[in-house]
């Protein structure tokens, strides 16, 4: 039984993010890493929506970190919103399935 060939499997979280709480306009990351064959792609989601990073819009001041982290340049929030502010999940997809991560909540300092 000499075989070799690595089975496909579906995506695992390996790391999960976990709370933070961030001083607005200071940088944050929210951890996720997942495992699975073929590598699965990562898309995060804050109150249940898609979060775009700067692979939809170059602009974004949030980042899709190679490992699948999700890294905040600063902390948006101004009087008329806190939008980074929310709960977050990480899912891991490939053609085998899906993982989701624990919550995670991102909270701004207070003034």
């Amino acid at each position: 039984g000499s075989n070799t060939q690595l089975e496909d499997t579906a995506p695992r979280i390996v790391e999960h993010p976990t709370d933070v709480l961030v001083s607005r306009g200071e940088p944050a990351t929210l951890s996720c890493k997942a495992e699975g064959r073929p590598p699965p792609v990562v898309e995060w989601y804050k109150d249940g929506e898609r979060v775009e990073t700067d692979r939809e819009d170059p602009r974004s001041h949030r980042t899709l970190l190679p490992g699948g982290s999700l890294f905040f340049l600063r902390i948006l929030h101004g009087r008329r919103g806190k939008p980074d502010e929310g709960v977050y999940v990480c899912v891991a997809r490939n053609y085998l399935g899906e993982a989701t991560s624990r919550n995670a909540s991102l909270e701004v300092a207070g003034e």
